[in-house]
């Protein structure tokens, strides 16, 4: 028998106990991959060429105070800003949902939003008969096809944040854009059924080119700086990480959560490694007698300890890799997530993980073996 043999022969003595630590190894390194995925996809919201020009403009006190629609004309004078239009956010619960709709809702100035969904493929028919309508609406392709709902049926809502509820028709189905789950109608149709208060959530605003967005985001504040409503420009990107500021430190919550998985992953295979090797000092002993040295059998139980930890690396890693890959994330989450992608670097990750943990669950037992003289060694277990 070779010494690779040897090592796979005694990995394999106890089958069970083997594959109770696979698992463990396994499961430890699947949820691992599952919370860095979910920091990822909460912390670093989808940055795409639309989103890159767009900024919100709220006011400075606070995102629940509204802004005066008179500030509309001002905005327009602002040099580099190409389109701007009122964006409010309605936040009602859509019709057979209880306690959370999974997808917004958006009050806009549909001519003016054209620019500002640029990225939003939609016919022309479907965007002249939404401007047409006023109590119309278009849907993101994702909500339409979670619900079953097509062109000309209707969406009820009941508000949660405004004193009103919303019946829209559907006049468009839009897609291409880096969430297309949203529910976007007309602004007017809001402020009338509100008693036209004057007042918006916020603004949208896209700017002339990438290079342009701090430079508008600075002339707007500059604009409206010791007015009665000051307000806060940022770009789209750090309007959406400001909502996950909101949730706490989620990277320290996560980050704790995932220093715990590791630790209890290193617990697990130094005891099944110690547990191994303790049944094999009888062994251990002979080999020494026969002239095996200290550092040959340190070779057998580091490599049945770095082949325990990759085994469970290859299952958990790659089990999080196909499962993520395969399974329809944003459905599943009830549209919470829209993507769930496993990286490389996560990948990498596990496995440098899984390779560090097989190499310190491997360090007590060879000190054990080190200090275990052949005598003690043969004595062992009889």
């Amino acid at each position: 028998m070779n010494l690779p043999g040897f090592i796979i022969r005694n990995a394999f003595r106890n089958k069970r106990r083997l594959a109770l630590s696979v698992s463990s190894v396994a499961a430890s390194l699947f949820l691992l991959i599952t919370l860095q995925v979910a920091l990822r996809e909460l912390t670093n919201p989808i940055n795409d060429e639309g989103s890159s020009l767009r900024i919100i403009v709220r006011n400075k006190v606070s995102l629940a105070q509204p802004l005066p629609a008179r500030q509309l004309q001002t905005l327009e004078r602002i040099p580099g800003i190409v389109a701007v239009s009122p964006f409010s956010f309605y936040g009602g619960l859509y019709k057979g949902d209880e306690k959370f709709t999974s997808f917004a809702q958006f009050a806009v100035d549909p001519a003016r939003t054209q620019l500002l969904l640029a990225d939003a493929k939609i016919s022309k028919a479907q965007t002249e008969a939404w401007i047409a309508d006023q109590t119309s609406c278009i849907v993101g392709q994702m909500t339409a096809d979670r619900y079953g709902l097509k062109i000309g049926d209707r969406m009820q809502f009941t508000g949660q944040i405004y004193p009103c509820d919303l019946e829209l028709k559907i006049a468009g189905i839009y897609h291409g854009t880096a969430d297309d789950r949203n529910v976007i109608f007309h602004q007017k149709y809001l402020d009338e059924l509100l008693g036209n208060p004057g007042t918006v959530g916020t603004w949208w605003v896209r700017a002339a080119s990438a290079a342009e967005v701090p430079l508008v985001t600075e002339r707007i504040n500059r604009a409206f700086a010791n007015t009665s409503a000051e307000v806060r420009a940022e770009s789209e990107r750090a309007f959406v990480l400001g909502f996950v500021s909101m949730w706490a430190n989620i990277k320290t919550l996560i980050g704790g959560i995932s220093i715990v998985v590791i630790f209890a992953l290193l617990l697990v295979t130094v005891s099944t490694m110690s547990m191994a090797i303790r049944e094999r000092f009888r062994e251990l002993a002979i080999l020494k007698a026969l002239g095996f040295r200290r550092r040959e059998l340190f070779a057998f139980i580091l490599a049945e300890s770095f082949g325990l930890a990759m085994g469970g690396a290859i299952f958990g890693a790659g089990g999080a890799w196909m499962v993520y890959h395969l399974l329809n994330i944003q459905k599943l989450t009830s549209g919470l997530f829209i993507r769930f992608e496993v990286t490389p670097r996560m990948m990498g990750l596990a496995f440098s993980v899984a390779a560090l943990l097989g190499v310190l669950a491997a360090i007590a037992p060879m000190f054990t073996v080190a200090r275990t003289s052949v005598v003690q060694g043969l004595k062992t277990l009889d």
